[in-house]
């Protein structure tokens, strides 16, 4: 029999499941679509708990929180497949990403407070993160808000990741670095004001270009640091 604790654990993805599958079904989105994206929700949150178990983690308060993040992502990666809701329900696809920002502050919060930092946990709040950058990328070009150089503020994490194949100091851990989180939440606002009524236009299109120049400033600056500090982390691998 399953505690009562983890089955409360459970709610906390199912919650938000339901909270974006009733927003979206407000929009003009297609039932089959929505359909679509619950299950394919429902499977990537049951992914997340066997990928625990092969790991020997268990999964508490603050992964459940990302877990209903992913859900939420989940579900607007699926109304990709129809982009006039990006275009036409601005406001509702901006709220369900405003709402998986703030839950990036509840995980962060409940992993310190309950003492459940992991570098599991770290990884999977890292990778929601990323998804929810690049299902906005896509949201936005694919509604024809901006054109295609705006996947560059998605694509980036994972150019960075491709070359450190190559590059084996690009892989060595960083410090922690307030200006890298501020980037990020600026990188998604960015997002949400061009999908919002807000503004669009030439307007929205700087909005973004600013928060391109961020990201590649907080990349530089990073990839200077690893570039500097590379001989001392692995001095027997040489230069490359």
């Amino acid at each position: 029999m399953p505690r009562a604790v983890d089955v409360w654990q459970w709610l906390v993805p199912v919650v938000g499941l339901s909270i974006g599958a009733v927003a979206l079904g407000w929009t003009d989105l297609n039932a089959s679509t929505l359909v679509s994206g619950v299950l394919t929700a429902a499977v990537l949150v049951l992914g997340v708990d066997i990928a625990a178990s092969l790991n020997s983690r268990s999964i508490g308060w603050a992964s459940r929180v990302t877990q209903a993040r992913l859900a939420l992502v989940a579900l607007l990666a699926a109304a990709l497949v129809e982009p006039a809701v990006y275009r036409d329900a601005g406001w509702i696809v901006a709220g369900l990403a405003l709402f998986a920002l703030v839950l990036d502050g509840v995980d962060g919060f409940l992993a310190r407070r309950l003492d459940e930092c992991s570098s599991f946990g770290a990884r999977f709040d890292m990778e929601v993160d990323a998804a929810l950058i690049m299902v906005l990328c896509l949201g936005v070009m694919a509604a024809g808000l901006a054109g295609p150089w705006v996947l560059l503020l998605g694509l980036m994490r994972y150019l960075f990741l491709m070359a450190g194949r190559w590059l084996y100091w690009l892989n060595e851990p960083l410090p922690e670095s307030f200006r890298r989180k501020m980037v990020c939440v600026w990188q998604v606002a960015a997002l949400l004001v061009a999908i919002s009524p807000l503004m669009h236009g030439d307007a929205a299109g700087l909005i973004l270009i600013s928060a391109l120049a961020g990201l590649v400033y907080s990349f530089a600056v990073d990839v200077w640091w690893l570039y500097r500090n590379r001989l001392d982390s692995c001095p027997q691998r040489g230069l490359l």
